[in-house]
């Protein structure tokens, strides 16, 4: 699988948003931005007119934005995390960590890089750390690379649906 056909993974509160932003962006945006564009034309000259070329360059923005999101939609997978062993870390988990380094405890839901988001605390099944913990279970321990230092991190906690 090419590196542009790679699936994107989401839960299903991420798949609906996507769905509807596209959506909106394909039934509200473009009617906005159409009618901005006549309005535009209506002034006159179009080649000193900056209403127009804001207008023109929105609609550039949406349509990139439609096509982007098309493409994401086209190849998603939708995590079901009904039918799967809850003890186990895997995408959709909410995972409860002691980084041993540090001395803390960090909690982490794991999604796809899409949704991932650290400041929120949703990392991505892809990160090192996100790689690292999938297919362990509480009272696991992982350790993690990044920059040629080692981090051990027990694994406290793992739920579902949080």
């Amino acid at each position: 699988m090419s590196e542009m056909e790679k699936k994107t993974i989401l839960d299903h509160e991420g798949h609906q948003k996507l769905q509807e932003e596209l959506e909106d962006l394909k039934v509200n945006k473009r009617k906005e931005i159409a009618q901005k564009i006549k309005e535009a034309r209506e002034q006159g000259d179009l080649s000193e007119n900056a209403e127009y070329d804001a207008a023109k360059d929105e609609q550039r923005d949406i349509e990139a934005r439609i096509e982007e999101l098309e493409k994401i939609l086209k190849n998603v997978e939708v995590v079901d995390d009904t039918n799967v062993n809850e003890k186990v870390v895997g995408l959709g988990s909410t995972v409860k960590i002691h980084d041993n380094t540090y001395n803390e405890d960090l909690t982490f839901k794991i999604l796809g890089s899409t949704q991932a988001n650290s400041l929120k605390g949703i990392i991505s099944n892809e990160s090192p750390l996100g790689k690292a913990l999938l297919g362990h279970e509480a009272g696991d321990e992982v350790s993690v690379e990044v920059n040629e230092e080692v981090t051990v991190y027990s694994i406290l906690e793992v739920s579902r649906n949080k």
